[in-house]
């Protein structure tokens, strides 16, 4: 004889508050086993109820060979598991970069000090740059995601936007500025998917002048490098590398940040 299931209305209780939580009982007859037991309180009772998704399924006692009592819980969103709410982190610890020309030679000392332009470090055949550490605000967001969102097309979404920056405003962060370092995600039992988004951002940039070169523009993950050749500086009466050049280059792919899921 096939399991069946029925609903007791003595014992039901609903709680209406802050939070929202009804527990309703039911009974199941004629199942051979507890696995049976929940298999058919799974597809037999309701997945919400009164607009509560169902929260879990307990088997509350065992009646006799082949009836038990079960325990079907229901619970509003926000009185699941603070667990559930999305965790934010930043660091504002910055980042490091090799650089070759300063903002600014602040003096020369030495007799005929030569006028390198802000060009750091130079010898005779190079320019050896110094490294510096640049303003970057990195930051990560974790999400708790159902397993209808956390699928292998998604997943494969995370994917290809690693290692991409924004396209359009993310965060407060203007176009370029933010980069998506990845995701790592974790799921235990029936819980949710447990996503922990990192991101890091540069600040676009602007007016830059470089050794007399000005007029210079370059977005947060852009890449500036400066070419140098060799000049004579008559008041020195030396040959020395000035900058010539500057170069804005793109190195990141952008990417469509609304594809995470997780807002703007």
């Amino acid at each position: 004889m096939p399991a069946v299931i029925e609903e007791l209305f003595s014992g039901r209780t609903e709680t209406l508050a802050e939070k929202s939580v009804a527990e309703l009982p039911y009974v199941v007859r004629d199942a051979a086993d507890e696995d049976e037991v929940k298999a058919i309180a799974t597809v037999g009772t309701p997945a919400t109820h009164d607009g509560l998704p169902r929260k879990s399924i307990e088997i509350a006692e065992r009646v006799n060979e082949h009836t038990w009592k079960v325990t079907v819980r229901y619970e509003s969103p926000e009185s699941g598991s603070p667990g559930d709410e999305p965790v934010f982190n930043f660091d504002t610890s910055g980042g490091s970069q090799h650089i070759t020309q300063s903002l600014l030679t602040v003096n020369r000392y030495g007799v005929n000090a030569p006028d390198f332009k802000g060009a750091i470090g130079v010898t005779a055949d190079a320019v050896e740059g110094v490294d510096i550490t640049l303003p970057i605000y990195s930051f990560s967001e974790t999400h708790f995601l159902a397993d209808s969102v956390v699928t292998n097309p998604y997943k494969g979404v995370l994917f290809m936007l690693t290692g991409r920056v924004n396209q359009a405003a993310f965060r407060g962060f203007q176009p370029g500025e933010c980069l998506f370092l990845g995701a790592s995600g974790s799921k235990r039992g029936t819980e949710k998917w447990e996503i922990a988004y990192r991101f890091a951002s540069s600040p676009n940039r602007v007016g830059i002048t470089v050794g007399g070169i000005g007029g210079i523009s370059k977005k947060g993950w852009e890449y500036m490098w400066v070419r140098y050749a060799d000049q004579e500086d008559a008041g020195a009466k030396a040959i020395v590398k000035k900058p010539v050049a500057v170069y804005v280059e793109k190195v990141y792919e952008d990417g469509d940040f609304s594809l995470l899921g997780i807002g703007a």
